[in-house]
């Protein structure tokens, strides 16, 4: 059941309440739903069916290189973008289904570097993988102008991503999807603070993503290395809280699992208490969880009161009153 602002005050007016008393629900009622992910089942298998069927697109093209030649990959790519857009189109403009039409506009944005190929495969003689980049980015960009869907941001924001790490020398690559990271987690957050939209949700997961993994695959350095990783990793869950964004959580939580699992390798390495201490940790994680859930409004309230709680509110800026749709 969706309560609207206008229903509640019309049907709590008509039960007799004073209006001072429904605003004050109506605040409470603000700040409840906002910690409140609305995630279903339904909606998780769409976006998994969206994956599985970019998988065996590219599993088709794939097989189909050298059987077809540059013009039947063209021919191909543009049948599947046209068929997946109209589709993707209808169910957001007829039937309303954001999520199910953007996935599948998202789907046909994809089909936009494999165009690009079969041109580059028909008249080059080599592909050239940035310009199939910037046709994705320039494609993704113009999907998300036009039809404001939060999750078409992905295709583009991959894209972008993709082409920064073929232009930065290999050595370096690392370090740069750790730059890329970070820009974009600041652009989510700059973001979250202007608009009701989830935008800066899919932003801040593909920042995070591009940061974290940059920073889990690069050299460790040795252990001070190592722990300077873990030391970042519980910034990001000091910064969930902030934020009040979980994804932060989500990859907090792996980086600091991780590095205690590498402390108890090198500690207990061929010990028997390696699987005893590994059984600890994992634990350990889930009973951490369970008491930051149930103690979450006590650890926010100390947060906040840090720095007078002007660098709580700073952070959280623009976003009181904002439904959260993602965590």
């Amino acid at each position: 059941m969706k309560v609207t602002r206008d229903l509640l005050f019309e049907e709590a007016e008509n039960a007799g309440i004073p209006r001072e008393q429904i605003e004050d629900l109506w605040k409470g009622l603000s700040v409840a739903v906002e910690d409140q992910p609305t995630y279903d089942p339904l909606q998780i298998a769409s976006y998994f069916g969206a994956l599985i069927v970019v998988a065996a697109v590219s599993y088709f093209f794939h097989l189909a290189w050298e059987r077809v030649g540059g013009l039947g990959i063209l021919a191909m790519a543009l049948t599947y973008g046209c068929i997946f857009g109209a589709m993707g189109l209808h169910l957001l403009r007829a039937r309303k289904l954001q999520v199910g039409g953007g996935l599948l506009v998202a789907v046909a944005v994809c089909m936009t570097p494999l165009a690009v190929y079969g041109v580059e495969r028909t008249f080059l003689e080599d592909a050239n993988w940035t310009l199939m980049e910037l046709a994705a980015l320039a494609a993704g960009s113009l999907a998300v102008y036009f039809l404001r869907v939060p999750f078409l941001l992905v295709p583009p924001a991959c894209a972008l991503w993709y082409l920064v790490i073929d232009l930065t020398p290999a050595d370096q690559q690392s370090w740069t999807s750790v730059g890329f990271g970070v820009a974009v987690a600041c652009a989510a957050w700059l973001l979250d603070r202007r608009t009701r939209n989830e935008y800066a949700f899919w932003l801040y997961l593909i920042g995070l993503t591009a940061s974290w993994g940059g920073l889990s695959f690069m050299e460790s350095g040795g252990p001070w290395g190592r722990l300077w990783y873990f030391l970042i990793n519980v910034v990001l869950l000091v910064l969930s809280t902030l934020l009040r964004r979980r994804v932060f959580a989500v990859f907090g939580s792996l980086g600091v699992g991780g590095y205690l699992s590498y402390l108890i390798f090198r500690l207990f390495h061929g010990s028997l208490f390696l699987p005893m201490a590994l059984t600890v940790i994992g634990v350990g994680i889930i009973v951490g969880t369970v008491a930051y859930q149930r103690n979450r409004a006590r650890i926010d309230a100390f947060l906040a009161n840090l720095a007078n709680g002007q660098l709580a509110g700073w952070l959280q800026r623009g976003r009181e009153g904002v439904t959260s749709t993602h965590n």
